[in-house]
């Protein structure tokens, strides 16, 4: 099919994406930008900038969200709401959480330049800390506008030791104040996130765009194994309390239960791991090491979540040690608006395109929105379907279509 010519600036927006890549970049595409860094910072004052441009009026919130906001004929009216989040992980690309900012800000620049006054008020935001690597627990922007934190999440610390609050206080925000942040009931009227789909259904069925059906809900732990340390040379293996080895027999078991249903999209994964005393000639005492179990279907999660803990109890006793499990997130998986995917289709149809439904696997701020009010996302294609590394890489036309499937799909919304 013949797509339609594009009312938003795809040189405009590609050109952005180009220059705020170099914000924090590490090697010739990657990027690494922390959650309220200095690098954060830096990119916030240039996106803010554009923002300005696109003729919204900027803060930054205490929570460490940048929002740009245009007001409506009736100012009044709850928001809709469109954004994403500007942080990355350490090995990160360039359009991961930006792909879906400068979208948004595209979509109210191309609102302004044609001269409509929305009817209701519209904010772009870019989100504090989604991605989650920095202190360990992640979409803490948008939990925090909506009442959602808990007061181990400003004592959380980096790898260097500095906790969140510190790092908020640092970036200008004050925790004291965060009430004043927070958005009250019924104020959102919805919320729309574009981003690349970070899998790779789009690029194998050679389609550009996707509208998403819902997003997987996660469940991280925090697991702590403790044996006992001695010499690696002198203890015979069967007399040994090794932490490492039952982390290992976790992290198969994990991998064993979430292949049950081969058609199922269930993952698991153990990411980070920390051990002590981490010497080559002694035995691991206690390893720390977190566990990542997502799915759509939140029966078939919670079977296994039930058959996991057994497994971490069976082991644990099989190498007589000790363990404690923290939960750092649970969230259920939660769906797309109707309203909002069927105006995504008809938009679509218009611009000359078909557009599959696919779920998300990777957890993002709509989650979060998704309990304040209704929400819309789209996915745009990535090569390989490869993210959270420097090769991740989206075509300027995918995003261009992208950005407009936004515009169109924000100016019906105006007035639904």
């Amino acid at each position: 099919m013949q797509v339609q010519e594009l009312k938003i600036n795809s040189e405009r927006l590609n050109g952005r994406l180009d220059e705020l890549s170099k914000i924090g970049r590490i090697g010739d595409t990657g990027v690494c930008r922390p959650a309220l860094s200095t690098v954060e910072k830096e990119a916030f004052e240039l996106v803010g900038s554009w923002m300005k441009e696109a003729g919204l009026k900027v803060r930054i919130d205490h929570f460490g969200n940048l929002i740009g906001r245009m007001e409506g004929k009736n100012p009044d009216a709850p928001v809709l709401m469109m954004g994403s989040h500007l942080d990355s992980q350490p090995y990160g690309g360039r359009y991961d959480g930006p792909a879906g900012v400068l979208s948004a800000i595209e979509a109210v620049a191309t609102l302004n330049e044609q001269g409509i006054t929305p009817e209701r008020p519209i904010e772009v935001v870019s989100f504090c800390d989604e991605e989650g690597w920095r202190f360990n627990r992640g979409l803490f922007g948008s939990r925090g506008i909506l009442g959602k934190l808990e007061e181990a999440d400003l004592e959380r610390k980096d790898q260097d030791g500095v906790t969140r609050e510190q790092a908020l206080r640092e970036f200008g925000c004050d925790p004291k104040k965060f009430q004043e942040s927070q958005y009250k009931p019924g104020s959102i009227h919805a919320f729309l996130e574009l981003h690349i789909e970070q899998g790779p259904v789009l690029d194998k069925g050679n389609l550009p765009l996707g509208v998403v059906s819902g997003i997987s809900g996660p469940l991280w732990w925090t697991v702590k194994l403790k044996g006992f340390a001695g010499h690696a040379g002198s203890v015979p293996m069967a007399m040994r309390q090794d932490a490492i080895l039952g982390m290992s027999e976790i992290s198969l078991a994990l991998n064993r239960i979430v292949r049950q249903d081969e058609k199922a999209p269930t993952v698991g994964t153990v990411g980070h791991v920390q051990v002590f005393p981490n010497s080559r000639n002694i035995i691991a005492e206690e390893v720390t090491f977190t566990i990542d179990l997502r799915d759509i279907d939140q029966n078939r999660r919670d079977a296994y979540e039930k058959q996991l803990r057994q497994e971490i109890n069976d082991i644990c006793d099989k190498y007589h040690l000790s363990y404690d499990i923290q939960e750092d997130t649970n969230s259920e998986p939660r769906y797309c608006a109707e309203w909002i995917k069927e105006t995504m289709h008809s938009e679509s149809k218009k611009m000359g395109l078909e557009l599959p439904e696919l779920m998300s696997g990777p957890f993002h701020d709509a989650l979060m929105l998704s309990y304040a009010c209704d929400y819309g996302m789209s996915f745009v294609r990535c090569k390989d379907g490869i993210s959270h590394n420097p090769a991740e890489y989206s075509s300027p036309e995918d995003l261009a279509l992208g950005a407009e499937l936004l515009y169109r799909t924000m100016n019906k919304m105006m007035v639904i």
